[in-house]
């Protein structure tokens, strides 16, 4: 490992500690409980999908970066953010009115409007009870000697923004989805929250949640990773070969790309018995199915280049789930669920409506609350 990639590793090792993770959980508390308020004061039924991206966005404009963006500000952007995601891949063909051009204009739009937030932020560092990931990316380029230029400060806020976007949108549709679909988990998952003291009179109570007492939840746990191992949201990665070696009678050369199947290797590994079903209890002290091998579960990769996000994810994952099950009802707008596409993530080939209800009897002094943590109208 090189010199600059060691302090890239570093970098992340600090994002992603324990102590960031427990500063930024009453932060993603309070941005999940801020829009499942929203959701549930809609008259009618919400786009899951398509609200779950925007609860992710902000997620990372709001906690992972620390922006202060107006919801003016916040709306704009996240438009301009997804006309880019939408053709980030389109054919190199720079013409007028292609996806590709669009693609380039949304992105310069986009860093636009990343460095005003950026200098905004380096501007305006009173009242800031919190170190967030870019904080982290400022301070370690200052004490290494070589403090980060605009132009690094925008890349590595949108690469930020990139990854923490579609595959956290993805699994909290599918988390939704499947507690919709199986009830008795989710009343499980509610009588484990009940059983910490967690849960009270339908609401989650005030200052109970820490990571280490999330971690601590087991069943919450098997839902989140039986969630991941039925729907990963990305289909496997690439790894290059260090040495030569063989395959099933196939010579893989040293040097060559490989790409790994997430999905294949958890619907063939013979750990798992049943796979097309969701059951949490797989993953029970009782039966623990991932115990049995190294690489048969690997939702965020294997081996060294894992995501290094995965505990954040997770740990959204969780609070999200809690917070769902502290409402007092959540139900399909339709008759049928729409059909999972597996491409580019997983996401609902049509729309997954659902109608929420009421959070819960204190809104008013949450709203307040969430304006003085975040810093910002929310």
């Amino acid at each position: 490992m090189g010199a600059g990639q060691c302090v890239i590793a570093k970098v992340f090792s600090k994002i992603f500690s324990h102590e960031a993770l427990e500063t930024y959980l009453p932060k993603i508390q309070l941005v999940i409980q801020d829009t499942l308020r929203v959701w549930s004061s809609h008259p009618g039924s919400v786009n899951v999908y398509c609200e779950a991206q925007k609860l992710t966005f902000r997620l990372a404009i709001r906690v992972l970066l620390g922006f202060r963006l107006s919801d003016e500000e916040l709306n704009h952007l996240f438009q301009v953010f997804q006309q880019f995601v939408e053709n980030v891949f389109s054919l190199p063909v720079d013409l007028p009115f292609s996806g590709y051009r669009r693609g380039i204009q949304a992105r310069e739009t986009l860093l636009k409007g990343l460095e005003k937030a950026i200098q905004e932020k380096l501007q305006n560092t009173q009242g800031k009870d919190y170190t967030d990931a870019l904080d982290v990316l400022i301070e370690s380029g200052k004490e290494h000697g070589n403090e980060l230029t605009m132009q690094e400060l925008k890349d590595a806020t949108l690469e930020l923004i990139f990854a923490a976007y579609a595959t956290t949108a993805s699994a909290s549709t599918s988390l939704i989805m499947q507690l919709l679909k199986h009830p008795a988990v989710l009343e499980k998952l509610r009588e484990e929250l009940r059983g910490n003291g967690i849960l009270h009179n339908g609401c989650v109570c005030e200052g109970a949640l820490r990571v280490d007492t999330i971690s601590s939840l087991h069943y919450l746990d098997c839902v989140i990773k039986e969630l991941l191992r039925l729907f990963s949201p990305i289909s496997g990665g690439y790894r290059t070969v260090l040495q030569t070696f063989e395959l099933d009678g196939f010579q893989i050369p040293k040097g060559w790309s490989v790409m790994y199947s997430i999905r294949d290797t958890h619907d063939t590994a013979p750990v798992f018995k049943d796979v097309d079903v969701f059951d949490p209890d797989r993953f029970g002290q009782d039966r623990t199915e991932d115990k049995d091998g190294r690489f048969h579960y690997l939702p965020f990769g294997g081996g060294v280049r894992n995501c290094l996000g995965k505990q954040l994810a997770k740990l959204f994952l969780k609070t999200l789930a809690i917070e769902l099950a502290s409402m007092s009802r959540f139900e399909l707008a339709t008759r049928t669920f729409p059909k999972v596409m597996p491409v580019p993530v997983v996401h609902p080939a049509g729309e997954l409506k659902v109608r929420f209800y009421g959070l819960d009897s204190n809104q008013n002094e949450i709203v307040t609350e969430t304006e003085a943590m975040l810093g910002a109208t929310v």
